[in-house]
């Protein structure tokens, strides 16, 4: 079973592209920095709302996540671009990769 981060926030529509332009150098230091990171999906749900589903192999990795924070470039740039966080909820998918 895959943890499921679900993190929703607010950037204004305004720094929308240069959040997505960040996107990419975090996913890469999630993926060189961040043991059990699987994959992101990043939805925006209005202007100035996204929701940012990620997906760990355990809790304990999505907890790791949490505690190391924005500690390379790449993350640091995009968590910056937020405003605010909405909420931050975890749950559990069994279906991780099926179609």
């Amino acid at each position: 079973m895959a943890a499921v981060e679900m993190t929703r926030f607010r950037v204004p529509a305004e720094r929308a592209d240069t959040l997505l332009a960040a996107r990419p150098a975090m996913l890469r230091d999630f993926q060189d920095d961040r043991a059990g990171f699987l994959e992101a999906r990043l939805i925006r749900v209005s202007d100035d709302e996204w929701l940012d589903i990620v997906f760990w192999a355990s809790s304990e990795d999505f907890a790791e996540s949490r505690r190391r924070g924005a500690n390379r470039p790449g993350i640091q740039a995009f968590f910056s671009l937020i405003d605010a966080v909405i909420s931050v909820e975890e749950g559990t998918t069994t279906d991780l990769g099926q179609s």
